[in-house]
């Protein structure tokens, strides 16, 4: 299977809008048609097939195999006859307190204010995990002064695909 972008798929990555991840992003722009799964594995990791079964479902991937079938399958599958489909394994990613310091510390760097340059040097020189935390969340709500409201946003749920479980539920009601 070879998957290749929608249209939607190319209006999503020119408009920076879409409700994508930055993974679903990066396998999105490698999904071009030329590439199998096993090659987007190696550069994506070990979630590309269930990314690729999500993002196929969402309209933003099609699959050079499944369009092939179509123009050669009958239309409708037999009667009494129920394709199945294999459970796709869901992994877990990576979640760690350093990642998402890291992640917010590049964001703050980018944008070029005093105060982003003042919590940028907060977070940086916060030691324990609850110092952290708190840059963390202090910065995550001047965001949104400093940026637009939907990139906040975005950094937001960044910060929660990444944080470890026991400290995201502490941004999950930050106001953004």
């Amino acid at each position: 299977m070879q998957p290749q972008k929608t249209d939607l798929a190319r209006t999503a990555l020119q408009a920076h809008r879409a409700p994508l991840d930055m993974r679903q992003r990066r396998l999105l722009i490698l999904c071009d048609g030329q590439r199998d799964l096993v090659q987007l594995g190696q550069l994506v990791g070990p979630e590309t097939p269930a990314m690729v079964i999500q993002l196929i479902q969402s309209g933003y991937l099609v699959s050079r195999a499944v369009a092939e079938v179509a123009v050669v399958a009958p239309a409708a599958p037999a009667a009494g006859v129920m394709p199945t489909v294999a459970p796709v394994p869901v992994t877990e990613r990576r979640r760690s307190l350093v990642a998402a310091r890291i992640y917010l510390l590049d964001i703050l760097e980018l944008q070029r204010h005093p105060q982003a340059a003042a919590l940028f040097h907060t977070l940086q020189q916060s030691r324990s995990d609850e110092a952290v935390m708190a840059a963390l969340l202090t910065a995550l709500e001047a965001l949104p002064g400093l940026t637009s409201t939907g990139y906040a946003e975005r950094v937001r749920q960044r910060l929660l695909e990444v944080l470890p479980k026991e400290h995201a539920d502490r941004f999950k009601t930050a106001v953004v």
